[in-house]
């Protein structure tokens, strides 16, 4: 295993030495896909000992892992299910993360659950949650308390007294998915994986029967390349059959998308001291205390339009709307909306032809000598399911494999945090910022908050705030692209920090900004910078337009047409000859 000092740094310099490496040496795993599951299994694999290439067409996070409902859950309401296996799971992998694997970015979230029922409702309710409890739920974090319908309302005043007899109060957590599954990748890359996003794969490689690499292109500026492994894991989520066709070999399960929609309002909107949870009449809605902002969601709707770039309804919006209404004794309208986010859930596709009934199990396959494919899950199991990924994988990997250790390993960032926390004074003296805005770096960067400090101690402006987005420091854009992989204005404003969905003007405002400020890191001239600015405004215009239709095939017309930030990329790869 290869702990390899700074390579975690995910700048242009080990962009261009990634794609050297990738041509030219001869890998163990080469994983497909840069969401939670495919980072993930570069890092098991890389701290197994293996020699490890990770490749994604877009961004980290790009897809499914940047528009959960951004929390580590054990899946409270896959008990009714009687999925207590994923849910024993799930609640231990909460733990470890909560506890050891990446603490500066998983917190503990107080809920409340509304009991709107009299008589059964809370024995069944109370039994559910102790169970949960039970399984592991109440490690690191208080076990249910009871409340009365007062107690309740004095928690969550903004809920309407008719809306409740009565409360259940649980914990779950929250974290900052995009930067969780950009922190895992540059974990990887830490233990010497070599990781590059903007890397699409266009085809296979073989020797004779077996798969024996892929071929890849440079989304960026064309070049193609190809990269030789013994064994391929196929984690790319929702596009698992778009590539499984690619391989020309006959997939063992399908994927089927389900989209999630979420909207994002101002903290003020809504009176709570705790997240709430309510029931459906198909699944769950999350109230989710997000910084200054609720997010609130999620839907559940089948989808078979752009993967790539799911759109939001108007319908989908008045259905969230419409249910958390329901409860609230101000109502929230359109206009309180400064952020909509639509993802799509790779479920594995069963008997059920609705989407919310469908398996959040994960499957793992052999799929030819050589192939791998792994889909299904939910965000929170994400290291078993890379785990199990690489066990099938080892087949095809002519050394001894070891186990996995990644339990034990850490998140960059992660080791000195605790101790930190504690100097959250000190840190803000040496600097020259406020004890708030030092707590909220280092629930971003962890122990790595040092790094990003340094730039700004070499340019003192820096350690102002972005003018339209004071939440985040200009150093954290700068620090987007010189480490974390940041190549585009979408990926700083969507990901990196999440000021798309956190101001009303979702990151137009700001995007001359930070262009600038990332212009000299990734070798920008002024054409470049208005071509960024120009294409994220017109994605922004897009998404706001499709947020008014009322189907998802208007929707997603709008939403397909904005221009990619990726000149290079292929939609859909066209299927070649593979060579022999």
């Amino acid at each position: 295993m290869s702990k390899q000092q700074g390579a975690q740094f995910l700048g242009p310099q080990q962009r261009e030495a990634a794609w050297e490496q990738l041509q030219t040496e001869q890998f163990d795993v080469v994983v497909v896909g840069g969401g939670v599951v495919g980072v993930g299994a570069a890092l098991d694999a890389a701290t197994r000992g293996l020699k490890v290439a990770l490749v994604e067409a877009r961004d980290y996070a790009s897809g499914t892992s940047s528009r959960s409902s951004k929390m580590f859950h054990g899946g409270l309401r896959y008990l009714e299910q009687l999925e207590f296996g994923l849910v024993r799971e799930a609640l231990r992998e909460r733990e470890l993360s909560l506890t050891t694997l990446a603490p500066h970015l998983v917190k503990p979230l107080k809920f409340l659950f509304p009991l709107a029922h009299r008589v059964w409702e809370r024995p069944y309710m109370a039994a559910g949650i102790f169970l949960y409890d039970r399984m592991g739920g109440a490690k690191s974090v208080p076990s249910q308390k009871h409340l009365t319908r007062a107690g309740a309302l004095r928690m969550s005043p903004s809920l309407k007294r008719s809306s409740l007899t009565g409360g259940i109060q649980y914990y779950d957590t929250v974290v900052d998915d995009a930067r969780h599954t950009m922190t895992v990748a540059r974990t990887a890359a830490h233990y010497g994986a070599v990781v590059r996003t903007s890397t699409q794969v266009v085809g296979f490689l073989r020797e004779a029967d077996r798969v024996s690499g892929v071929r890849v292109r440079d989304c960026e500026d064309g070049r193609t390349a190809e990269v030789k492994g013994h064994v391929v894991i196929n984690a790319t989520g929702v596009w698992t059959d778009e590539i499984q066709a690619l391989s020309r070999q006959r997939g063992r399960f399908r994927v089927r998308a389900s989209k999630g929609v979420h909207i994002v309002v101002p903290r003020d909107r809504i009176v709570s001291e705790a997240a709430i949870i309510l029931r459906t009449e198909k699944s769950v809605l999350f109230v989710i205390p997000w910084g200054s902002h609720w997010i609130i969601g999620t839907t559940d709707t089948d989808w078979d339009l752009d993967l790539a770039h799911p759109a939001a309804t108007k319908a989908d919006i008045d259905y969230i709307l419409g249910h958390v209404n329901s409860v609230l004794v101000t109502p929230l309208t359109h206009a309180d909306i400064d952020g909509v986010y639509a993802g799509l859930r790779p479920l594995l596709a069963g008997e059920s032809d609705e989407t919310s009934k469908l398996s959040r199990e994960h499957a793992v396959a052999r799929v030819a000598p050589g192939l791998v494919a792994i889909a299904g899950g939910k965000y929170t199991t994400y290291r078993v399911m890379a785990e199990d990924a690489v066990d099938v994988a080892a087949e095809d990997i002519p050394a001894r494999v070891a186990s996995s250790i990644t339990e034990k390993v850490p998140l960059v960032g992660a080791d000195g945090y605790f101790a930190l926390i504690n100097q959250t004074v000190q840190l803000g003296e040496q600097y020259g910022l406020h004890p708030y805005r030092v707590k909220h770096l280092l629930d971003r960067y962890g122990s790595l908050i040092t790094e990003v400090l340094e730039l700004g101690r070499q340019t003192p402006e820096l350690l102002q705030p972005i003018t339209d987005a004071p939440d985040y420091l200009q150093v954290e854009a700068v620090y987007a692209a010189a480490a974390e992989g940041a190549l585009h204005l979408d990926d700083i404003l969507a990901r990196r920090t999440r000021i798309a969905i956190e101001y009303p003007h979702r990151g137009v405002n700001c995007a001359q900004q930070v262009a600038g400020l990332v212009a000299p890191i990734l070798g920008w001239d002024a054409v470049t910078v208005e071509r960024e600015v120009d294409t994220y405004r017109a994605r922004v215009e897009a998404e706001i337009e499709s947020q008014t239709q009322p189907d998802d095939e208007s929707a997603d017309a709008l939403r397909a047409a904005a221009p990619e930030s990726r000149a290079e990329i292929l939609e859909p790869v066209v299927v070649v000859p593979d060579r022999v």
